[in-house]
């Protein structure tokens, strides 16, 4: 099995390929490339994003041919895409964030900055939290409820279907923080970054 972490020079990716090459060990072939052949004769992708909704649409953009590669790979062929942080965000129809964005449009719903109340909280939101799990999604197999993960945004995905929401989290109000439609999963907290149960949640992509 082949699977493609996509660099599209969206930041800093190295602990997200440190930490599915750790899981994969040598059972699963991790190639990082944003070369179109190579994605398109993957069995997974692994989206990441770091930055703003702009800044990795933007980047997206920048290699000619890789939206459209995308999409025939997650929503004409129906392959497994897994979107982290920004990577998730992108799912949506527009993001809000430096200016009106328009994202890649797999899940309908806009990406909004979090209401921050006044100061009450902190953004961005840097740090572990709890996850309510309110669906049954694979990728949280063997996964405890209110397990803690690692956040880092400011932003957050508001789907008009609640149908696809996986998990959320609370920080101001309830966030929603992992979602599954089909073959598409995402996350707004960094498994690579949240210890045990965040490799158990690339391991479950990867079995799938």
């Amino acid at each position: 099995m082949k699977v493609t972490i996509v660099d599209y020079n969206s930041g800093n990716i190295s602990s997200v390929i440190n930490s599915f090459k750790e899981v994969a060990k040598d059972k699963v072939n991790i190639e990082v490339s944003s070369d179109l052949n190579k994605i398109t004769s993957s069995d997974k992708v692994v989206l990441p994003g770091q930055g703003s909704f702009k800044s990795c649409v933007d980047a997206l953009k920048k290699i000619n041919g890789l939206t459209d590669t995308l999409n025939e790979f997650a929503i004409n062929n129906k392959k497994p895409v897994l979107g982290i942080c920004v990577g998730l965000q992108m799912f949506a129809d527009i993001g809000y964030e430096e200016t009106e964005t328009k994202g890649l449009g797999w899940i309908s719903g806009n990406v909004s900055k979090i209401d921050n109340q006044n100061g009450k909280y902190k953004l961005p939101h840097i740090g572990w939290n709890q996850i309510e799990i309110v669906k049954d999604s694979k990728i949280f197999k063997d996964i405890k409820n209110k397990s803690h993960m690692y956040f880092v945004h400011s932003y957050e995905f508001l789907p008009e279907d609640k149908n696809v929401i996986s998990a959320t989290t609370e920080y101001s109000s309830n966030i929603v923080c992992s979602v599954e439609k089909g073959n598409i999963y995402g996350t707004q907290f960094h498994p690579e970054k949240s210890d045990k149960f965040g490799l158990k949640i690339i391991k479950n992509f990867l079995d799938l």
